[in-house]
């Protein structure tokens, strides 16, 4: 828990400090100064609502027992199960499937499911996806990943402003020059997005194995990254466009879909994630198989050997 918070701090300073830094490019040191009351208040405000900012953002809409039907009840027994609070529970009304967990700490946690999701996957891969995003809850990751978001959208948000200044002739003579400002509106939002890459690909590999564990059936995600890697290739999903700096939230990147392991990935490689799940599966005694299958064979397998879901497969896992 100490490592968490230490990592959160060291990623406000870091995304602080270019947001200061493109205000002394916009000002001098009068803007750096207002930049930095702005940082500190963004942080701040940041801890306490920057999930309320991203669901609001999301059009995600709060569901409960009766509304939310069998997907409400998927979320609760498994929150039972990993020992943590029942979340609150949101459904976005959106038809590319996806998912996110969001809130700064277990007790203030929300767990985020797209229309899209609940109507494209099993009851069995519902759960398997939905073990993951209480899995980032489990590991303190919502906080570190939503205040990522939020403070890196300011720093697009600030960058557009500077690009829009210059295209039409503001201020160019500033103290960094015009290599400075060139710096502020390319390098320094690539610098803050480089960090919300960084923090997204390694949690994701541990959410993936800790939410397997919390479902007991490692090959419920497999089956679900990969159908939802292939729709969001085909299904684009508007609201996560409009704020690209929150891509890194979701369970698979909403804008692209493209699955490489290369260094602007907000994600890693699905096939890689598919792969580690199932040699867990192997470990867990589930199935003989090393990964070298195609990731098909992951929801052939679940059928032919994986025991009985929670729910009748034929359902939908929502009111």
């Amino acid at each position: 828990m100490l490592l968490n918070y230490v990592k959160t701090a060291v990623l406000l300073a870091i995304l602080s400090v270019i947001l200061v830094t493109m205000g002394y490019v916009v000002g001098g040191e009068s803007g750096a100064l207002i930049a930095l009351v702005v940082a500190l208040g963004m942080n701040v405000f940041s801890y306490w609502n920057s999930d309320k900012m991203v669901l609001r953002l999301q059009n995600a809409q709060e569901v409960d027992a009766q509304s939310g039907g069998q997907f409400y009840e998927i979320v609760r027994g498994l929150a039972a199960k990993a020992g943590l609070p029942m979340p609150r529970v949101y459904i976005m009304r959106n038809p590319q499937p996806n998912a996110f967990a969001t809130g700064r700490n277990p007790e203030h946690a929300a767990v985020v499911a797209s229309t899209g999701l609940l109507e494209l996957l099993t009851p069995e891969e519902v759960t398997g996806v939905i073990s993951h995003e209480l899995a980032h809850v489990k590991s303190r990751d919502t906080l570190i990943m939503t205040v990522a978001a939020t403070i890196g959208g300011a720093i697009s948000l600030l960058a557009n402003y500077l690009q829009f200044a210059w295209l039409f002739g503001g201020r160019r003579n500033n103290n960094l020059g015009v290599l400075g400002t060139l710096a502020a509106i390319l390098l320094f939002p690539f610098a803050a997005m480089l960090v919300q890459m960084a923090i997204s690909r390694s949690r994701e590999y541990q959410a993936d194995r800790l939410g397997a564990e919390i479902s007991g059936h490692p090959l419920w995600l497999a089956s679900a990254l990969e159908k939802i890697n292939e729709a969001v290739k085909r299904i684009p999903n508007p609201d996560a466009s409009r704020v690209p700096a929150m891509a890194h939230l979701f369970i698979i990147n909403p804008l692209s879909g493209r699955a490489t392991d290369s260094l602007f990935s907000t994600h890693p490689s699905t096939q890689n994630r598919i792969a580690e799940l199932v040699k867990l599966a192997a470990e867990m005694g589930q199935t003989s198989a090393q990964g070298s299958f195609l990731p098909g064979a992951a929801r052939a397998m679940l059928q032919q050997g994986g025991g009985p879901g929670p729910m009748d497969s034929g359902g939908r896992p929502w009111g």
